[in-house]
């Protein structure tokens, strides 16, 4: 058994305020014997292009990353940061960081699936590409609990990527988000209870929730859910942070009684056919 730790959030557009609140979390959660401990899609900024642009830094060096790199070492504990701007030669993406406990950058994800959707809400029109540059590889990440298949927010709606991090070997799936409050209303538990039953793995979703300052509204309802598809712990609307545990022998458990990943026909399978 491992002990995870949820840091649910209302992140705004200032670094400092943001970061400020996620060490006191991690703290807090470090002491209660959390492990690994997740924080929410854009944990660090949570405002408009300007801000993200304004904000990013080079993968691996920066005020905010040696602070979030001294806050796992200090601590002890596996941090993965859901997502912060990160500055590259093509642009600036939103990124997944892990880091080890000694403080290492041990692993990154540049989100894949850009949100560019119209939503029935007070901000109505979402264009993440206007805004990130998107990623173009599938990441999972060895770690002391366990392998790790690293996704952000909206690439939840893709099962096809969740069955690549299987079969790359992860058994703990994380989805690090900022659903909104209608779209999270209706699919958010749904299409995270499908990913987890479908993969037969652990999935640790962290969410951000209530009002933003830019107007935005998140969903929160972080949960854990187990790869049978139970929910093992749930969040409301409020910010909070909680800590559960989840047990790898499940995962191997369920895969053996129901090896579905054995038997699928559609890994390489099927070939279409040239006609003539």
């Amino acid at each position: 058994m491992e002990s995870v730790g949820l840091i649910q959030m209302t992140s705004g557009p200032e670094p400092l305020q943001n970061i400020a609140y996620i060490e006191q979390e991690v703290t807090r959660l470090a002491e209660q014997g959390a492990k690994l401990i997740v924080t929410p899609e854009n944990a660090l900024v949570f405002g408009n292009k300007q801000d993200y642009h304004l904000c990013a830094e080079p993968l691996g060096s920066g005020e905010l990353q040696d602070r979030l790199s001294q806050l796992a070492a200090n601590n002890k504990i596996w941090l993965l940061v859901g997502s912060m701007p990160i500055a590259t030669l093509n642009g600036v993406t939103t990124t997944s960081l892990l880091f080890n406990t000694d403080g290492r950058l041990t692993a990154h994800y540049d989100k894949l699936h850009m949100f560019d959707v119209d939503v029935e809400d007070g901000h109505k029109r979402y264009r993440e590409s206007e805004t990130f540059s998107a990623g173009n590889q599938v990441v999972t990440a060895e770690t002391s609990l366990g392998i790790l298949g690293l996704s952000i927010c909206y690439d939840v709606r893709f099962p096809h990527l969740y069955s690549e991090l299987v079969q790359k070997g992860a058994q703990i799936l994380i989805v690090p988000a900022a659903f909104t409050a209608v779209t999270g209303k209706a699919h958010w538990e749904t299409l995270l209870r499908a990913r987890a039953i479908e993969t037969q793995a652990w999935v640790i979703a962290v969410n951000q929730t209530g009002v933003h300052p830019c107007g935005r509204e998140t969903w929160g309802h972080s949960m854990v859910i187990s790869p049978w598809g139970e929910v093992i712990l749930s969040l409301a609307g409020e910010t909070a942070s909680a800590i559960t545990e989840i047990d790898l022998a499940i995962v191997e458990d369920i895969r053996k009684n129901m090896p579905v990943g054995q038997h699928t026909r559609f890994e390489n399978t099927f070939k279409t056919k040239s006609r003539i």
